[in-house]
């Protein structure tokens, strides 16, 4: 007797497709690269960023005197520092009435929108200052303090 053929049926196997060696390489690179970059920066936050030098308070060119609550001080310099991670001091060198030389530096954190920076001190209230090209302002308490870099 003659066994008995059962058809076969055949399932199409399914084709590999054929991958680059350099391939997990160059996923493993793009991948690297992605998690080590910055956020990059706009042409506005990298001109805003430096040290800008006092120029000016209340329009009068330091050294200068002034006035404030029933107070005088002789204002000799200032600094304002403006960094790219949202942060900023400002910086004034002052005479008291002795005669003896100060400093008193404080520091905020702030956002920008456009031309304006918006500034929360620590341990203080908030002020909104301008950068126009090299030139920066705040008016802090009824005080303009104008800085250029």
């Amino acid at each position: 007797m003659k066994p008995t053929r059962v058809p076969t049926l055949s399932i199409p196997q399914p084709t590999q497709r054929q991958y680059s060696p350099w391939a997990p390489l160059l996923v493993c690179i793009g991948i690297a690269l992605a998690g080590c970059g910055q956020a990059p920066k706009t042409a506005q936050q990298e001109t805003v960023t430096g040290t800008y030098a006092l120029v000016a308070v209340d329009g009068n060119k330091p050294p200068c005197t002034l006035q404030h609550q029933g107070n005088s001080v002789k204002i000799k310099s200032g600094a304002f520092t403006i960094k790219a991670d949202g942060t900023c001091s400002s910086r004034i060198v002052f005479s008291l009435p002795s005669g003896e030389e100060s400093s008193k530096e404080v520091s905020a954190t702030y956002t920008q929108e456009g031309t304006k920076l918006n500034m929360q001190w620590q341990g203080a209230g908030k002020t909104v200052g301008t950068i126009e090209g090299d030139n920066f302002t705040m008016n802090n308490e009824g005080i303009v303090f104008a800085y250029r870099k």
